[in-house]
């Protein structure tokens, strides 16, 4: 199971669940106020994962975004749904602090800026 969020016309897709799905929302709601096509794939399971939707992604947009609280586990998963069609980047936070939406919103920036390092 999953739900997309605002990927009609999307160039970036954002994959994140959990708490760090909610956060991701806020920050894509500020994102597409500044112009950035940007939306999400929250996967509601984990097993089995939604990788056919996150491969139809991988069609259209021009790359991914994973927003986790952990080590990057769902980074890995997001690769392999997608045959690393499309560059990867990762938003993480671990040790039980939560990200605000402000540090996904500039991962965010600087994937459309072509400034961010790719996992």
């Amino acid at each position: 199971m999953y739900e997309e969020f605002m990927m009609d016309d999307a160039e970036i897709c954002v994959v994140a669940f959990g708490i760090a799905s909610r956060i991701s929302k806020n920050a894509i709601v500020e994102a597409r106020k500044k112009g950035i096509k940007v939306g999400m794939i929250r996967p509601i399971t984990l097993w089995p994962f939604p990788k056919d939707v996150l491969n139809k992604a991988a069609d259209k947009v021009k790359a991914f975004l994973s927003v986790e609280l952990n080590m990057g586990q769902l980074i890995e998963d997001v690769k392999l749904a997608t045959n690393c069609k499309k560059p990867t980047y990762l938003c993480n936070r671990t040790g039980g602090v939560v990200m605000s939406p402000d540090e996904v919103l500039k991962s965010i920036e600087d994937i459309e800026k072509g400034v961010a390092v790719e996992w």
